[in-house]
């Protein structure tokens, strides 16, 4: 196991530094720059702000002196809000998206894990297709036209949940659903698949032959092996619930990383936009090598090899 993560992280560097070099020159071929927006701004202003800023410097060698500052931990200063770096306002943000994320998260897993079972139970029945319906509809509403509805219904008709903010634990149930909705119905599908393969097994009909309670065959026999496809979906779900926040957080208003790589790139603040690419990219491949740990420590033969 040692040895896999040791590979895993040796494998991440190169993936990260790609990430690295085709955010910096996407960015920076885009048109536009961070100073055209400035207003009544005379030539030398701007030329004493790109100096500043090292704009004024051949393109590869802002690039790789960008480089030796994020090998160093440093992603800058913010062109568009002085006063702060990079660094400090991720620091800022990026826990209001993580907290987004994992609340995302648990909806998706207890929505996506009790449908899933409830259908699998119950297989071919009006329960079962009206949970999976249920669950297909959700993989086909998208969050920009989930969250809206949410909001129209449950703000704005009821008046039970606020509009936008972060504030109270009000403001997360909206933003929490609206994220995690989509990643509920896969689990849903996954769990259902697994458990009538897992059910259907040899070691399942000699538990049940045993006098062993359909709970006890259920959560303790079947549902180990039953939940191995929604373990190894964990790690892409998880980071695309983390890193994909960006329509949610504009949709509710919630002061996230995302809301702000939104914001940075409309104003084409480059150290930013690749702070924030960086951050994210990071996230996944972490999301990924611990979604592979927990298959292997679940599925003994995912050991072996």
């Amino acid at each position: 196991m040692i040895g896999f993560v040791l590979r895993r992280f040796l494998e991440s560097i190169p993936v990260l530094l790609t990430v690295i070099t085709v955010a910096f020159f996407l960015v920076r071929l885009a048109p536009g720059g961070p100073f055209d927006t400035e207003k009544r701004a005379s030539p030398q202003v701007l030329k004493q702000l790109q100096a500043q800023y090292r704009l004024d410097q051949p393109l590869y060698r802002q690039y790789f002196d960008y480089l030796g500052g994020v090998l160093h931990g440093d992603f800058g200063p913010s062109f568009r809000k002085p006063g702060r770096t990079v660094s400090e306002w991720i620091a800022l943000r990026f826990p209001v998206s993580l907290e987004l994320g994992a609340y995302a998260l648990l909806v998706a897993l207890a929505a996506g894990m009790a449908a899933g079972l409830v259908a699998a139970l119950r297989p071919n029945s009006a329960l079962d297709h009206g949970t999976m319906s249920l669950a297909m509809l959700g993989i086909c509403l998208p969050g920009f036209v989930l969250g809206p509805l949410l909001v129209l219904v449950f703000a704005l008709w009821l008046g039970w949940l606020p509009v936008a903010g972060w504030s109270t634990p009000l403001h997360k149930i909206l933003p929490s659903i609206t994220l995690g909705a989509a990643y509920a119905a896969y689990i849903a599908r996954l769990t259902r698949g697994g458990m009538l393969e897992v059910l259907a097994q040899d070691f399942i009909r000699t538990a049940r032959a045993k006098g062993l309670s359909e709970t006890r065959v259920v959560l303790r026999h079947a549902l180990r092996g039953g939940v191995q496809p929604v373990v190894a979906f964990l790690g892409p779900a998880a980071a695309g619930l983390f890193t994909g926040s960006f329509v949610v957080e504009t949709i509710f208003q919630v002061p996230g990383l995302g809301r702000e790589f939104v914001e940075s790139a409309f104003n084409r603040d480059y150290t930013m936009v690749i702070g924030s690419v960086l951050v994210y990219a990071v996230l996944v491949v972490a999301l990924n090598l611990a979604s592979d740990i927990a298959l292997a420590l679940l599925d003994p033969r995912v050991r072996a090899q």
